[in-house]
């Protein structure tokens, strides 16, 4: 997968990056494409397409360098929150495929800070419908 994958090539040097953080199974780096100040990746050493494919290890592993790296946002940049993002298939705008955490700082101070929500937090969706799909959900899981 390494030619062609993206963070892939990052890994094995082909491709620079700035990296922030590094362990055994995780590695973490500088989005090029920041929706804010500070925003950053982070990813399995071993290539998986997407939540659906990674195994737990390596979920856990990124899941638990990506609060690592959260808290070094808050205290060292200043972020007055962080978002965690991940993206699975490309209508969930997934754009590249070796899965990876996004660590989104977040500001008051909209110069730091471009990313919108895109959707209306708050809304309240129909009480039915939240009943039918949790009830399918609850039954495909048992």
């Amino acid at each position: 997968m390494g030619d062609q994958c993206v963070f892939c090539s990052i890994l094995s040097g082909g491709l620079p990056s700035v990296k922030v953080a590094e362990d055994a199974t995780t590695y973490a780096f500088m989005d090029i494409n920041p929706a804010t100040e500070g925003h950053l990746l982070v990813i399995p050493k071993r290539h998986s397409k997407d939540l659906l494919e990674i195994p737990g290890d390596d979920l856990t592993a990124v899941t638990l360098a990506a609060q690592r790296i959260a808290k070094a946002v808050i205290g060292e940049l200043g972020a007055d929150g962080v978002n965690l993002l991940n993206c699975c298939g490309s209508d969930a705008w997934q754009t590249e495929f070796h899965f990876h955490l996004h660590v989104i700082p977040r500001y008051r101070d909209r110069s730091k800070d471009r990313l919108q929500l895109p959707w209306q937090p708050g809304i309240r969706g129909d009480a039915h419908t939240l009943s039918a799909l949790g009830g399918r959900l609850a039954a495909a899981l048992k």
